[in-house]
């Protein structure tokens, strides 16, 4: 039977709770135990994919089409666990799901209310699924004390009564800051922290403390003192040099050992962490370096393309290189004025990610027109092959190309997608329909042609299956025309209706996909797109 392990942040946000969880669960993991990580989020958003990525991050898309929180991108590329709809769930469908059962009248005319309809349907998420895992690992978003948390409390205190003991443990995230007028580590923030967890019927059996200081065994004393714990369950959670030696670190500091004692566990094999010693040689000790131009519009926040910038930096594992990622808004390249060159001749690569909207198109044509031109490796994710699409298809004369994402257009060279095939049959969507939920999701099949170059950095596979997001696609019917000023197709959906890969033959390394291939990279096995991609990158550096 699974035990189960819940995880709370407290005193402030952004704490890294889905890291530390994702760390944990690597180390379990890596000692021989199987693990699954779920995430609740008490947003009433009924998931993230309407949320605008300043606001939220990227969305993160499931094998089965889920949009989720971007923690679960940390949860599969440190454990390689593929997530699905079962491990995120929000306020919002929660309660969707409730006002759902009252309409129909399952409650057979009862009131409805947050316990125990609410609290019900929480534990019952947590518990569902358990697939013979040793350990499922529950974070709890949000901070302690938040209204929109409480009835994920309460369902946890609930739980950890129905289960038995030896099956639940909670840990703690807090912070421990530093005053720099007074020279002091202050521990009081932790200690009203847990308290007000306390108050809410959880005690927390490990603490989890992020300070910028080394820790001192005495101000360790002082919180296991005042928060009721063992001193060795007090575990500093200092800053990394890169999120990927986090796992070290923390087992270097006792974590996953305290967490087993916790569970009662005395006979865990020791962990093999040769792999995490790997990845960590490989970003710590690179052999060159490369700059890669990520021309996107929205670099304002790099959790907008959270997994993007991990997937470079595997890349950059895979190379031996460093990847220093050089982030560059669409508009700068818009306008009579705009200097094109000055920004993209220093880099050894081009990357045009997706999107959503019209602002910044522009730029990413230009941005592409740049990099055919100029010969410099050219990588375009969804949005950015559809550019290159639209910017081919103008060089060769359509010069109203666009896409109807933007508005009419003469030469719809992208248009909205009515209808796709997929394992459950055809689906169809209206162009005013709702935006949640309805583009292609999750894991679609794709052909290669057999002597492509793409097939050829997939190992010679000429049969795929990438993750989409994705509401317009290119239109089919400027297939030919595109081929015969060299754009070719290297890749189709099964059915021969949707494209899914370009590339350039006559180019070192051009290639835009409909996919997001970020989406499966990991570090101990990035994927082969980026793997590539970085490699061009070094070639064009040593050219250079």
């Amino acid at each position: 039977m699974a035990r189960y392990i819940f995880i709370t942040g407290g005193v402030v946000s952004s704490l890294g709770k889905g890291l530390m969880a994702a760390s944990l669960a690597a180390l379990l993991q890596a000692r021989g135990y199987k693990v699954r990580i779920r995430k609740f989020d008490p947003y009433l958003n009924v998931d993230p994919g309407t949320m605008s990525p300043y606001q939220h991050g990227e969305v993160y898309v499931t094998d089965d089409g889920a949009e989720t929180d971007l923690d679960l991108g940390h949860y599969e590329r440190f454990t390689g666990v593929s997530a699905h709809q079962g491990d995120n769930i929000t306020s919002g469908r929660i309660y969707q799901d409730i006002i759902g059962k009252e309409r129909r009248g399952d409650y057979l005319g009862a009131t409805v209310q947050v316990v125990p309809h609410v609290t019900d349907e929480i534990k019952a998420f947590a518990l569902a699924g358990q697939d013979d895992h040793d350990f499922i690992l529950c974070e709890i978003g949000g901070t302690v004390g938040d209204i929109e948390g409480l009835p994920f409390m309460e369902a946890i205190r609930q739980l950890r009564n129905d289960l038995e003991p030896w099956q639940t443990l909670s840990v703690h995230v807090t912070l421990v800051p530093y005053i720099a007028a007074a020279g002091e580590l202050k521990t009081k923030p932790t200690q009203h922290s847990v308290r007000e967890l306390a108050s809410l019927g959880i005690k927390p059996d490990v603490l989890l403390c992020r300070a910028e200081h080394p820790i001192p065994k005495t101000e360790r004393r002082k919180i296991a003192q005042f928060c009721n714990v063992r001193q060795e369950a007090v575990i500093p959670a200092l800053d990394a040099p890169s999120i990927y030696s986090v796992p070290l670190q923390y087992h270097g500091e006792g974590l996953d050992a305290e967490v087993l004692r916790a569970f009662g566990i005395t006979d865990a094999p020791e962990p093999d962490l040769s792999r995490w010693y790997d990845v960590v040689d490989r970003h710590s000790n690179p052999e060159g370096e490369v700059t890669i131009g990520v021309v996107g519009k929205y670099v304002g926040l790099q959790d907008a393309y959270k997994s993007l910038n991990e997937a470079l930096v595997h890349g950059g594992m895979a190379n031996r290189v460093k990847v220093n990622i050089k982030w560059i808004d669409a508009e700068v390249f818009e306008g009579d004025d705009a200097d094109i060159a000055a920004k993209l001749e220093p880099m050894h690569a081009i990357l045009v990610p997706g999107g959503f909207g019209e602002r910044g198109s522009e730029g990413k044509i230009a941005a592409v027109r740049f990099a055919r031109e100029r010969k410099v490796p050219f990588f375009g994710i969804c949005l950015g092959m559809q550019m290159a699409c639209i910017e081919a298809a103008r060089s060769a004369g359509y010069s109203e190309a666009s896409s109807t994402e933007f508005g009419e257009t003469a030469e719809p060279v992208v248009g909205i997608i009515t209808e796709w095939m997929t394992d459950e049959g055809l689906q169809t969507r209206e162009a005013g329909g709702d935006l949640g939920g309805t583009m292609r999701l999750g894991a679609y099949d794709a052909n290669l042609a057999a002597n492509s170059h793409v097939s050829s950095i997939y190992g010679g596979n000429t049969e795929i299956s990438e993750r989409h997001r994705h509401r317009y696609e290119v239109n089919s019917t400027y297939i030919d025309p595109l081929e015969k000023q060299g754009l070719i197709f290297s890749g189709m959906s099964p059915d021969g209706l949707l494209p899914e890969i370009v590339e350039r033959p006559d180019h070192p390394w051009f290639i835009g996909v409909q996919f997001h291939p970020e989406l499966k990279s990991k570090p101990f096995d990035p994927h082969p797109l980026f793997a590539g991609f970085v490699g061009a990158a070094l070639e064009q550096a040593r050219l250079v």
